[in-house]
């Protein structure tokens, strides 16, 4: 397997995110591609890194593709960096969202069962 991602895949195990890596080497285009899912309880995140080697065998990353879970469109970075600060960014907001809609799903079975 590739060792691309190393910085994502430390931060993403801080946070206790669970990840699945794929490898893909599409017959028609020159380009290699890592599909990497990671999420909490369900896989539903996904990072597709596009990358080419250049003529001294070294990877050269061309184009990450983010989707978090109920995106329409894909995020696209350039870096891996770029990629880390906007999870930075999203990520603690999309889980107190999931932790309030848990709470609030909590509290309707309980009213529900009395």
């Amino acid at each position: 397997m590739i060792t691309v991602l190393d910085q994502t895949k430390q931060y993403l195990k801080s946070r206790h995110y669970r990840y699945e890596k794929s490898y893909i080497r599409p017959l028609m285009t020159p380009e290699s591609v890592y599909v990497f899912k990671f999420g909490r309880e369900a896989l539903n995140n996904r990072v597709i890194i596009r990358y080419s080697h250049t003529w001294t065998g070294r990877r050269k990353i061309n184009e990450i593709d983010l989707r978090l879970h109920k995106q329409k469109h894909p995020r696209i970075f350039r870096t891996e960096k770029d990629l880390l600060e906007y999870l930075e960014s999203r990520l603690p907001k999309r889980e107190q969202e999931a932790q309030k809609e848990h709470e609030k799903q909590h509290q309707t079975d309980e009213e529900n069962a009395k």
